[in-house]
């Protein structure tokens, strides 16, 4: 029998329900639609000027405010044309407001106090980059390298997410303003099928076939993959984060450092100047030809020809897992709510009692979509102890003393 025809005979009815059961699991173990995904809030070709300082006074806090923003365009201005022409500031040539008009894209408000009749504020603002090049007397497009695919991933309580949530480190890319570095990044929305595609376990992962799927999906050429650990001193304290810049399937380090927030509400600030870096790493290392192309990634090694029923019935039977867990129901109250906390856990598709025993310890029959060492580390980021039992395992909430 030839191969072909192995790929195209009838797949048995069993075996692609329970297939596409897995799959159907495997979506439900991420967070909600509305809880994931933030589209990167530019992708156009526009210049951005940061950090324009205005301090405006007017009649009235409008007056001041909308000063403080033509202000910001004009200062913006001789700003750009002084940092692409190498030029100090003060030879930049003025240029009427009209044509600022025109020309600019957009102010972005970095912070700014608003008082009756003054505006004080920190400003960036966005230039077109077709009306502004011929002002500006640039002809051509930069150089700039091959497509790189963006997966941040940010260690939190000693586990890694990238897609799977919502998090800090994501919404910071999607502010970055990529337009203005020589990094072709590809920065994916986290929607859809993203979050099980590009996940935190890929970045890991070594296998160069499944690497080339996923650049050929997205249209890159390269993966770069920025780490965040975040570290928090004390609630409501100073915020340490430490950023490690990675590129390529084998996550070769091209630099490494650490910035630390006062507090939580300094941490944006702080993930945007570590976005800054890395992205200075990764220039630098392309000015230094340290991203060169990975031959693995586009040329196919031979590969062993696999059935797909093979395949099939590898992938139905690692769908899902059955743990037994134990844990303490003094009364119905502790029962019923053992039995709702571990339904409304990511990747639990059912919850049985095995044995009840009321004042003592009652055993769960949980079915996990996934390997129980995931169930476990579930169980501890919600905050319990989990001992390892004879079939199983043993919770508890972190401190409450073990019943003999």
């Amino acid at each position: 029998m030839t191969f072909a025809d192995r790929l195209f005979r009838p797949v048995p009815l069993s075996i692609l329900c329970v297939t596409l059961f897995a799959a159907a699991l495997a979506f439900a173990q991420l967070e909600r639609p509305d809880e994931r995904g933030v589209p990167p809030i530019d992708g156009s070709g526009s210049y951005e000027v940061s950090g324009v300082t205005v301090d405006v006074a007017a009649r009235t806090s409008e007056q001041a405010r909308s000063g403080g923003w033509r202000e910001a365009q004009r200062k913006g201005w001789k700003m750009l044309w002084a940092r692409v022409n190498g030029k100090p500031v003060e030879n930049a040539p003025g240029l009427p407001d009209s044509t600022l008009d025109s020309i600019s894209g957009g102010i972005v408000v970095e912070h700014e106090q608003i008082g009756p009749n003054r505006y004080i504020a920190s400003l960036g603002v966005l230039f077109d980059r077709a009306r502004a090049g011929e002002l500006l007397g640039v002809k051509g497009a930069m150089r700039r390298s091959a497509p790189m695919l963006v997966i941040p991933v940010q260690w939190t309580g000693g586990t890694p997410v990238s897609f799977e949530s919502r998090t800090e480190w994501q919404k910071a890319w999607a502010r970055f303003r990529s337009s203005n570095s020589p990094i072709d990044y590809v920065r994916v929305s986290g929607t859809g099928a993203d979050p099980v595609l590009l996940n935190a376990a890929q970045t890991r992962r070594p296998g160069r076939g499944w690497w080339r799927m996923l650049l050929d999906q997205y249209g890159a050429a390269d993966i770069v993959v920025p780490e965040l650990i975040l570290f928090r001193q004390w609630p409501g304290g100073p915020v340490i984060g430490r950023f490690v810049a990675r590129h390529g399937p084998d996550a070769t380090v091209i630099d490494q450092f650490t910035l630390t927030a006062e507090n939580g509400d300094g941490l944006p600030a702080m993930l945007d100047r570590g976005i800054e870096r890395i992205d200075a790493a990764y220039v630098r290392a392309l000015q230094e030809g340290a991203f060169k192309a990975d031959k693995s990634l586009v040329i196919e090694t031979p590969v062993e020809e696999v059935p797909i029923e093979d395949v099939l019935s590898q992938l139905a039977v690692a769908a899902t897992s059955t743990i037994m867990v134990q844990a303490e129901t003094p009364d119905a109250v502790a029962l019923r709510a053992n039995e709702v906390m571990l339904r409304s856990m990511a990747g639990v598709t059912g919850v049985q009692t095995g044995s009840l025993a009321l004042g003592g310890t009652s055993v769960f029959r949980v079915s996990f979509s996934g390997p129980p060492a995931a169930f476990r580390e579930a169980l501890v980021s919600r905050g319990w102890q989990v001992d390892d039992v004879t079939g199983g395992v043993r919770i508890r909430r972190g401190g409450a003393p073990a019943r003999p």
